[in-house]
């Protein structure tokens, strides 16, 4: 049997975001102003071939495979992404009152949109602030690192978003960051997992000194539909 992490998207959108779906049984994606990814039950040619005909014109999707996958003529693939999944241990929780955290709402929008485009963790539109439990730090009124969650496959919980502006690299505060975001699921009974860029060797170290342990190899492919 499949396991849920095996294919996160879909199963987040069949079980924690069912409210933010969009698609058929088979097919699903996220509704475009919140973000761009897309759950296939199976990433086959047919339901690659079922998402182009019931998305609309135009669209941008990312979807994650544990293997490599062809992709059908009609869509123009834009790039692929080679990542590690990691998954929360359950060890060394901070169960401490977190200082300096930030929970952000959608007066910050603006300001997470400019962070993201300058440090370029994943996709970020004007309501993927509905994900939930954004959290960030600010330094003399400016957005200096943020973090959040993203797919909820339940009962596991996505950490997603986190980035640091350049001018604030090295204080510990996306160590800060996670460890909240950590917490807050753990708390809710929840099992955090993310995904990161195999060959970003600084964030897999942070991640494992936090407890986090790889699970799998995961490839995310961005694809846009061609008319």
């Amino acid at each position: 049997m499949e396991h849920l992490l095996d294919n996160p998207i879909y199963y987040a959108l069949t079980s924690g975001h069912s409210h933010l779906a969009k698609g058929i049984d088979e097919v699903k994606y996220y509704k475009e102003d919140i973000t761009a990814f897309a759950g296939l039950k199976n990433n086959s040619q047919e339901n690659l071939n079922t998402l182009y005909q019931i998305s609309p014109a135009e669209s941008l999707f990312v979807f994650f495979s544990k293997t490599p996958v062809e992709i059908p003529t009609q869509w123009k693939l834009l790039t692929h992404i080679n990542m590690l999944q990691f998954v929360f241990s359950g060890k060394g929780i901070s169960t401490t009152k977190a200082t300096g955290i930030t929970d952000l709402n959608a007066e910050h929008v603006t300001e997470m949109i400019d962070l993201v485009e300058l440090t370029k963790p994943g996709p970020f539109l004007s309501k993927t602030i509905e994900l939930s439990n954004y959290t960030g730090i600010f330094v003399d009124g400016k957005l200096a690192a943020m973090a959040g969650h993203r797919f909820h496959p339940s009962p596991y919980r996505e950490i997603s978003a986190v980035c640091t502006h350049p001018n604030h690299l090295g204080k510990g505060y996306a160590f800060k960051v996670l460890q909240e975001q950590i917490k807050r699921i753990v708390q809710r009974s929840e099992i955090p997992f993310l995904h990161v860029r195999n060959d970003n060797q600084g964030a897999i170290k942070l991640y494992q000194k936090l407890g986090f342990e790889i699970r799998t190899d995961m490839i995310a492919y961005v694809i846009k539909k061609e008319l």
